[in-house]
């Protein structure tokens, strides 16, 4: 498969999984979190698919279409490792979507960088809230939901939490 052809799948894993989560979320109430901002089309998809939502973006550093960058205390700049951990008490249980694309490169660094984040990540999220991943997200608070159709398995990892 070429490298356009599954940036292609990716994106419409992407927004399968986005759309989904929109659906099955309903009216639970709690933040919408995105990990990697990249060129902001993600979080504008996530904007438009969970209005009223309040939607808190980690990244690195910022490249985005100038659109696409949230603004204040929901842009919150660093390495994952070091701001997810430190996430204010506020956050805890109070995470509905997990929206995750932090894959690089180099797969078993990015596996690695997400099984890192997985113990920091569980006391954040709301019961019945979701997880969508290009990476798997190993947790022992959620379990893995079926994807959306048409969806290849391991294209997407999406999880259901408990």
């Amino acid at each position: 498969m070429s490298r356009l052809d599954s940036a292609i799948r990716r994106l419409e894993a992407q927004r399968a999984c986005i759309g989904r989560a929109a659906q099955m979320l309903g009216g639970l109430p709690g933040y919408v979190f995105e990990f990697g901002l990249g060129n902001g089309r993600t979080y504008d998809h996530l904007r438009e698919q969970m209005p009223g939502r309040e939607i808190f973006v980690f990244e690195r550093e910022v490249a985005a279409h100038p659109d696409c960058i949230p603004s204040g205390e929901h842009l919150v700049l660093g390495d994952l490792r070091q701001t997810v951990p430190g996430l204010p008490a506020r956050f805890r249980d109070q995470v509905v979507f997990l929206h995750s694309d932090i894959g690089s490169g180099d797969p078993a660094r990015s596996r690695q960088l997400a099984a890192e984040l997985a113990p920091h990540v569980a006391p954040l999220m709301r019961a019945g809230g979701l997880i969508a991943s290009d990476l798997p997200f190993p947790g022992e608070r959620w379990t893995a939901e079926p994807l959306p159709p048409g969806i290849a398995a391991g294209r997407y990892h999406f999880y259901r939490v408990l």
